[in-house]
């Protein structure tokens, strides 16, 4: 291919003004017209502005606002523990269970096939059927500990009065594995 002269002692004629410049200073504008570059004018960003689209109305993928249904929460194994011989207060470890102090709440065991849920397993005299009472228990944050709320333990403890049944020896856990604790009717 072929080289072309540098233009070191050349001059041009600009397109806009008709006068002479020397080449080395002359540039194409983007109208393609050769001028100087006192002479040149950038274009305009009006000349071509951007096409105008309509404004989005709506995602692709909606879905209605809803309010999350209340769920029950997983227990460790052997969540409960008796008082003491003769009492039916039940202290239950469940760390940070995040439950409403004096609200009512419900224990359930495993799931079944059905649909429903099986009773916590029987322990010292409490019988699995008495802590899935139906109608749930109002519960006590913290442990309850020599006849009194212990309130060093209201974020991983709680208790409840069982009715009916009290504890043979006391001081024993039990309630089996799984055990969950949540509001008295779920919603499907």
């Amino acid at each position: 291919m072929a080289r072309f002269a540098s233009g070191k002692y050349a001059i041009a004629i600009s397109d806009r003004s008709g006068m002479q410049f020397p080449y080395n200073e002359m540039v194409k504008e983007w109208t393609g017209a050769w001028v100087h570059t006192s002479e040149y004018e950038p274009k305009q960003p009006q000349i071509s502005p951007r096409p105008i689209i309509a404004d989005p109305q709506g995602l692709q993928r909606v879905r209605p606002a809803r309010t999350a249904p209340a769920v029950t929460q997983l227990m460790p194994p052997d969540p409960f523990t008796t008082y003491g011989a003769g009492s039916s207060y039940i202290n239950v470890n469940k760390p940070n269970h995040g439950l409403t102090n004096g609200s009512t709440y419900r224990f359930r065991g495993m799931p079944t096939t059905g649909g429903d849920y099986a009773d916590p397993q029987t322990f010292d005299g409490i019988t699995g059927a008495k802590i899935a009472l139906a109608a749930g228990y109002a519960i006590t944050t913290g442990k309850y500990v020599s006849g009194a709320r212990d309130t060093d333990y209201t974020t991983d403890w709680f208790y409840f009065v069982v009715n009916t049944d009290t504890a043979t020896t006391g001081g024993i856990e039990g309630g089996g594995f799984p055990v969950s604790v949540g509001p008295v009717t779920i919603s499907p």
